[in-house]
């Protein structure tokens, strides 16, 4: 049998990393109160997110856990842990400010944990990458 899952979890990465940037860089620039700090923070968490996604879907395709909310959940909230950090830090090494990294940071716990969640009920229904589904 022939693995796909990591074409899948690519596939996953990139359409979370668009609908996270278009997040990012909204937030970024509605705090910072300048759009090119947005752009700059957004853009600058493509590299890093992506990488980082990529590896949590690694390590939560090794998970055994059942096909459930609890599943998607428990997802959800370590994907938003190492997010948020990561985000954070950018935030404050590009705009200068560690107040600016701490409130995007925080503002986005809320839309990105609302975002990831439907991401991943929506992505669960999707079969591309995986020949027999384990539930």
């Amino acid at each position: 049998m022939r693995d796909n899952s990591r074409k899948r979890h690519i596939a996953k990465a990139i359409t979370w990393r668009i609908v996270g940037t278009i997040d990012t860089i909204l937030l970024s620039w509605f705090i910072s109160g300048n759009p090119f700090t947005g752009l700059k923070i957004g853009f600058a968490e493509v590299a890093t997110k992506m990488l980082l996604y990529y590896l949590h879907e690694r390590a939560w395709f090794k998970v055994t856990m059942a096909e459930s909310n609890k599943r998607h959940i428990l997802k959800t909230i370590t994907w938003r842990v190492v997010g948020t950090i990561d985000t954070m830090i950018l935030a404050w090494v590009i705009s200068g400010d560690p107040m600016v990294g701490l409130k995007v940071g925080f503002t986005e716990v809320i839309t990105k944990m609302l975002l990831y969640y439907f991401h991943e009920k929506i992505w669960y229904k999707i079969n591309f990458g995986i020949e027999n589904r384990r539930i």
